[in-house]
């Protein structure tokens, strides 16, 4: 049986509050999805990065706004 899903989104804003490596965030539909995770160290680096300074995050508004399609 073949099945065919034609599938439109119109987002205005999305706000996600955290994702890491091995999240997914998925819009829409898929049959499966099967988990991968692959580390390189590409840039050859030899010691651990340095920690992160922890700043607020807004309370208000999209962390990542989206811009509007066709305006």
């Amino acid at each position: 049986m073949q099945l065919i899903i034609h599938q439109s989104f119109y987002i205005h804003s999305i706000k996600v509050g955290a994702i890491t490596n091995s999240s997914v965030l998925q819009i829409g539909s898929t049959g499966s999805i099967q988990a991968l995770s692959e580390s390189y160290n590409t840039g050859g680096f030899t010691q651990p990065a340095g920690e992160i300074p922890y700043t607020e995050p807004p309370t208000t508004g999209p962390i990542v706004p989206l811009a509007a399609i066709g305006k």
